[in-house]
């Protein structure tokens, strides 16, 4: 394990952490605010390919076991996940209390409330999943907002399966059939995950101008 790979790099953290430094940063991401910047989404895609048949060799030589994998990730999304929610009902809204930056800001804070408030624990939890930024800072919010323990975790582990098997099949199929870089491939796949998760919100949104058209 190289303990100098880059942190919000897919590429090395697959090739220099593997499976160890893989569910680390997915548990980071979805548990800790300092797991904000961590590429969930590429990660995922590119560990999926790594543990294909083709991926040493199309990654140099960076190849994990499929069932460790699988099994690990969803495990590692949950629990993150669940720490965060703890981390929120214990301490509260002074775990935001930080200054904004390049990807942390209140804002967004307070856009994740009200998505979480207005879509209903369900939607938003799962959906979340699929939205970078979204999915670190929900968890916690779930916690200070009074969501139950047990109704949390049911969605929470819902929205952990569906995001870690769906992307890291989508990498472990593409891998088998890849020819040539991953990269090419990387970005349309993430675009096209976060495109899916958004429907339904869009959807929604739709639903609500429409109404509000009509009422006015």
């Amino acid at each position: 394990m190289n303990i100098a790979a880059n942190l919000f790099d897919a590429h090395s953290i697959v090739g220099d952490l593997g499976l160890i430094g893989i569910l680390a940063i997915i548990f980071a991401e979805t548990g800790l605010l300092i797991g904000l910047a961590f590429p969930g989404d590429s990660l995922l895609f590119v560990a999926g390919v790594a543990a294909s048949g083709s991926g040493a060799a199309i990654l140099g030589g960076a190849h994990l076991k499929a069932a460790p994998l699988f099994i690990g990730a969803p495990l590692a999304a949950i629990i993150g996940a669940q720490v965060g929610h703890m981390l929120g009902a214990i301490f509260g809204r002074k775990l935001f209390d930080r200054p904004d930056g390049r990807i942390f800001n209140q804002q967004r804070v307070a856009s994740t409330e009200k998505w979480l408030l207005k879509y209903g624990v369900g939607r938003a939890l799962v959906l979340s999943r699929f939205i970078p930024v979204i999915r670190t800072l929900i968890n916690p919010m779930a916690g200070i907002t009074h969501i139950s323990t047990k109704r949390f975790f049911m969605w929470n582990a819902l929205g952990g399966v569906l995001w870690t098997e769906l992307v890291l099949g989508i990498g472990y199929v593409v891998g088998e059939k890849l020819k040539g870089s991953v990269d090419k491939y990387l970005l349309p796949v993430v675009a096209l995950i976060v495109v899916i998760s958004f429907i339904p919100v869009a959807i929604e949104f739709f639903r609500e101008w429409s109404t509000r058209k009509h009422h006015s």
